[in-house]
């Protein structure tokens, strides 16, 4: 989808230099044309469905003068490097590790959930350690990798393990930059004690690449303010939490307080509600019109109501509703049937992937007497963790070994 670096070689008197050529991989495209200046047109990647979808539509495309010089060169690469289509294209390549990891940890019926009060993590009879983990708090509440980043991330893959979605969330995490770097690069770019899972609160005295101190510089849009304008793309894997906006006195089921969550797809339809509401407040606040209206409804509740009655949209359990009740139903179908509930697709441990609206219904059946608030989480995907990226590759391309397609 890329030209090749010969292409951009004939056009500007020499051969790409790496970052040059990353920059090609990541999806930018080079002509040289009879034009007396550099010529950047980004189009809007962030929109699109996949780079394929971007390179059809033309964007990512620079048009630059035969004649340009390498230091020229040089700099209009590095200015390419800071573009926000970049991170866009990145971000194709993001959301694509997103969904190999997501889709793996999905598949292996051994990542079980467990409960707060049963521990943080389990790795069954045979400990941690035949799972390439080992403790560094206790009760299960903190492990980095004993061996190999690889070998650890491998153990939720494939291997007999319990957490919570908490632990859910940040295993995603890593997964991501392992299936981004490939496993081998994923062993080489990071140490292990920058590979942490447990307690958030735990992770924050540690190296974490996530919460500690290797995380660098955070990203903060927890209403996705920022996100929603970028479009689609500036989604792709980040992290967010479903949580009680009530206080913990109106909570039923403790174990379901809150979902964390890495973001698997956003639909064109939903990336253009967001962008047109400003982000997610506008829907936290139809959250809690979808409560009030649900707490009106007066009716024996058996169990996954609410998530057959409003997301499953059961037919049968509708028709046995009274004639009160299903007028209300209609006023919920009305907010739900925002591209937003259904377009927005979340992995929740154990839950899987699904969209907002199936989580909506759901903590409604647990937690009935509180609404629930969705926000994205303190992130660095697009700061620290996009130049360790950028930075890795470069060595990769120096070092003369083969890189990884992103």
């Amino acid at each position: 989808m890329a030209l090749c670096a010969g292409q951009l070689a004939a056009g500007s008197g020499g051969e790409p230099d790496c970052t040059q050529r990353l920059l090609q991989e990541l999806g930018w495209r080079f002509v040289a044309a009879d034009v007396a200046a550099i010529d950047i047109r980004p189009g809007t990647p962030c929109d699109r469905a996949s780079l394929a979808e971007a390179v059809t539509a033309g964007d990512l495309i620079v048009r630059i003068p035969r004649d340009l010089d390498a230091a020229a060169r040089s700099g209009l690469a590095e200015e390419l490097l800071a573009h926000p289509a970049t991170h866009c294209a990145y971000a194709f390549a993001l959301g694509t590790a997103t969904r190999r990891a997501v889709d793996r940890l999905v598949a292996n019926p051994g990542f079980r959930f467990s409960s707060v009060q049963m521990g943080w993590i389990g790795f069954g009879p045979t400990g941690a350690a035949h799972d390439g983990w080992k403790p560094i708090a206790t009760f299960g509440r903190g492990y980095q990798p004993s061996g190999t980043n690889s070998r650890a991330i491998e153990a939720f893959y494939t291997g007999q393990v319990r957490g919570e979605c908490g632990v859910g969330r940040q295993v995603a995490q890593y997964a991501t930059q392992a299936e981004l770097y490939g496993m081998d690069g994923f062993d080489a770019a990071f140490a292990a004690d920058e590979i942490v899972i447990g307690t958030f609160n735990r992770l924050n005295s540690t190296r974490s690449i996530l919460v500690g101190s290797s995380a660098g510089e955070f990203t903060r849009d927890g209403r996705a303010v920022q996100a929603s304008q970028q479009g689609r793309q500036a989604f792709m894997g980040l992290p967010g939490f479903i949580f009680h906006a009530f206080d913990r006195s109106k909570l039923d089921d403790l174990n379901n307080q809150a979902e964390n969550f890495v973001v698997y797809d956003v639909s064109a339809d939903a990336a253009a509600a967001l962008r047109q509401h400003e982000g997610l407040e506008y829907y936290n606040e139809r959250n809690r019109e979808v409560w009030s209206l649900a707490r009106s409804i007066q009716a024996r509740k058996p169990r996954r109501y609410f998530e057959r009655l409003l997301f499953e949209r059961d037919a049968t359990l509708r028709g046995e509703q009274s004639a009160a009740t299903q007028a209300t139903l209609e006023q919920i179908d009305r907010l739900l049937d925002d591209p937003f509930y259904r377009g927005f697709q979340v992995y929740v441990h154990k839950q899987g992937v699904k969209p907002v609206g199936f989580h909506v219904a759901r903590l409604l059946d647990r937690n009935p007497r509180t609404p629930f608030r969705i926000e994205l989480a303190l992130h660095n995907l697009h700061t620290t963790l996009y130049r360790r990226y950028v930075d890795h590759r470069l060595r990769e391309c120096e070092g003369g070994r083969p890189q990884a397609s992103p």
